[in-house]
């Protein structure tokens, strides 16, 4: 009489290769979403500005229900929101709105840059370099100002991210996606700073390991660079 051999669990693994089918629909919705979130975070969608379904459909390549999809995802999150006739909207900011934002930046992003100061590594912080030279460059060259709003929420979410404190960089990121529309503004009077910048000092705190001077120059860059933004808020 034979018995069965029991089936060792790689065997089994390597013979059902065609687990894990796609799931085509959900990643559509997961990237749209990711794409106008992205928009956002970057200042290039502005307030009062209408999403209008089959254009952005068709802006991404994909059909309406993905799109749908990712767009009430991001109402949800109050990144967007919808007018009386159901047509999504990027909101307005109100200036107290603002103001909470800033204050828990500058409490967050203060605590990502003293933790980035002790965890950082030589790579990370000569990329961060780099992209504060590609700001100045744009600055000096008279640039598209555009692409310096781009690379200066790319610059603050970076060294987020060097913190490894990935919960707070989430809730950052949700952050600068609420703030994302008005950052058209962030260099209608220029730039705010004369000397040295506080990029620069954040940078240098990094080489330095001083989590004190990191913490502390992020949150001055945060109220002084910031202020301009309040002009484009309205009231409530």
């Amino acid at each position: 009489m034979s018995t069965s051999r029991p089936i060792a669990l790689s065997e089994t693994a390597a013979s059902e290769e065609d687990w894990g089918g796609s799931i085509s629909r959900e990643s559509l919705s997961e990237q749209a979403y990711q794409g106008v979130r992205d928009a956002l975070m970057h200042g290039k969608l502005r307030p009062g500005q209408k999403l209008q379904l089959r254009p952005l459909s068709k802006r991404f390549g994909i059909s309406a229900t993905p799109m749908r999809e990712a767009l009430l995802r991001l109402v949800s999150k109050e990144a967007l929101t919808l007018d009386a006739r159901g047509t999504v909207v990027v909101p307005q900011l109100f200036t107290s709105q603002l103001q909470e934002i800033r204050d828990l930046r500058m409490d967050l992003e203060g605590r990502c840059a003293a933790s980035a100061a002790q965890k950082a590594t030589d790579a990370e912080i000569a990329a961060l370099e780099q992209i504060h030279a590609n700001i100045i460059e744009q600055h000096q060259s008279g640039g598209d100002l555009l692409q310096a709003v781009h690379l200066n929420t790319e610059f603050h979410l970076k060294l987020c991210s060097m913190a490894r404190l990935p919960i707070t960089l989430e809730i950052v990121e949700g952050l600068w996606m609420r703030c994302g529309p008005i950052l058209s503004h962030l260099y209608d009077r220029g730039s705010p700073f004369s000397g040295t910048h506080p990029h620069e000092q954040v940078i240098h705190a990094l080489k330095s390991g001083d989590a004190n001077e990191a913490e502390q120059a992020i949150r001055y860059d945060i109220v002084h660079g910031g202020k301009g933004l309040f002009e484009a808020t309205v009231d409530g």
